[in-house]
């Protein structure tokens, strides 16, 4: 028997939770209900009251109730009921969670749910899940699933018990099947954990190296450098999930200076330095940036000379001096941090299969912009710039990337004490 926490507002929603949490227990999981109303009511079905979620969160509901700051409410009740939940985990009381109810119910219970680990089953229930403008801040790096109720959550009407049961139903598929925790997961072998990221302009390269390094026995997750999956393998490695990473697609880093389409967040390029583990990258995309009509400041980039057009929404064109000036130090502040090993691999005729020679946006003597402002700010003796001449989608640049890569491994395996490598 597991436990299935579910996140709402007893206020607006008790009978809905109230029959979600009997078809669970129906299923054989035992339910907690975590009450985030702000309005006094009589529900007393609550495991963690609102007044319990406030007090978390500092204060008391009457305190709560008297904010004229909506956002101010919603944000203080999110806080406490983070904090409860965290709590439940702790204790071993938590094996998955859902939340129901519309926009505001889906802001605040996936911010519960982005904090907690990955490999918790997280099901929001929501009547607004196709809203696109807020999609993409409800999932950020969690592994939410999204179910869109197209009736409101209002109600036991006939559609409504029909989506209310299949709610159900997936959150105790999903903890059925969640298994152990990832970090039991991940110390049950013995291989070496790689995080590597990529996209469509360093498939070759990308593939080489898991084909090549799954031979030697290494495990290897690859995250989509599409703006949250990069932000996602952040946080990972942050939390001590991977041994190495292999950083190809870095566009993520260019793109949150200048707004583009997939910005990698504050933190991209930050915790495998952070942590001390080995990192192998590249700048693959650090010199491009989006400019189709998707991108919020299109106009800016659109007019440049160079536009390579993959489609009628992707659109890419290069980055002036200025702005890889900036990309520039920008890397090298963030690398001058790393406490590990760091091999930065430059490829010379060209950082993509989008700038291969011949290509529209293939300027190698600009992108040198870039690399003699990196060697003039780069302070850090543990950071090497090795220069390769070739294209990054050649397999001798991937060929050389492996074997600094097994060379860095190997030293780092023999430094390591003999304690530590026993615990894995």
């Amino acid at each position: 028997m597991k436990t299935v926490v579910i996140v709402g507002t007893l206020d607006t929603k008790a009978e809905q939770i109230l029959y979600v949490k009997n078809e669970i227990v129906n299923r054989g999981n035992r339910v907690l209900i975590i009450d985030t109303s702000t309005r006094d009511h009589s529900c007393s079905a609550a495991d963690i009251t609102c007044d319990q979620v406030a007090l978390a969160a500092g204060k008391t509901t009457a305190e709560i109730r008297a904010l004229s700051d909506r956002g101010l409410i919603t944000d203080l009740m999110t806080q406490g009921a983070i904090h409860q939940v965290k709590d439940l985990l702790n204790q071993n009381r938590l094996h998955g969670i859902m939340a129901m109810g519309g926009a505001g119910a889906a802001t605040v219970g996936t911010a519960i749910m982005r904090e907690l680990p990955f490999g918790i089953p997280k099901l929001m229930l929501s009547s607004a899940a196709g809203m696109p403008a807020y999609a993409g801040k409800w999932f950020g790096t969690g592994d939410i699933m999204m179910m869109n109720t197209i009736v409101d959550i209002a109600g036991m009407g006939k559609l409504v018990k029909n989506v209310l049961t299949r709610a159900a139903g997936a959150i105790c598929g999903m903890v059925d099947q969640a298994g152990v925790s990832l970090s039991d997961l991940l110390a049950g072998t013995d291989k070496p954990l790689v995080a590597m990221t990529e996209d469509g302009a360093s498939e070759q390269c990308a593939a080489y190296l898991r084909r090549a390094l799954v031979e030697k026995g290494y495990d290897v997750e690859i995250f989509h450098a599409q703006g949250i999956g990069d932000q996602a393998m952040e946080k990972l490695v942050g939390e001590g999930f991977f041994d190495a990473v292999i950083d190809l697609a870095l566009m993520g880093v260019s793109d949150e200076l200048f707004e583009g389409n997939r910005p990698g967040g504050p933190h991209r390029l930050e915790m495998a330095g952070k942590r001390g583990i080995p990192l192998i990258m590249t700048p693959c995309g650090m010199n491009q940036t989006g400019c189709g009509p998707t991108r919020k400041n299109a106009a800016k980039y659109a007019s440049r000379s160079r536009i390579l057009k993959l489609d009628e929404l992707r659109m890419g064109t290069r980055l002036n001096e200025e702005e890889l000036l900036l990309t520039a130090g920008t890397v090298a502040e963030k690398l001058n941090k790393a406490k590990g090993p760091v091999k930065f691999f430059i490829p010379m005729q060209g950082w993509s299969g989008f700038d291969s020679p011949g290509g529209v946006l293939y300027a190698p003597e600009e992108d040198m912009i870039f690399v003699n402002e990196l060697k003039r700010l780069l302070t850090n003796d543990r950071v090497e710039l090795i220069e390769i001449d070739a294209n990054l989608e050649d397999t001798v640049f991937a060929q050389a990337l492996l074997g600094e890569f097994e060379t860095v491994m190997a030293q780092r395996e023999s430094d390591l004490p003999t304690v530590e490598k026993n615990n894995g």
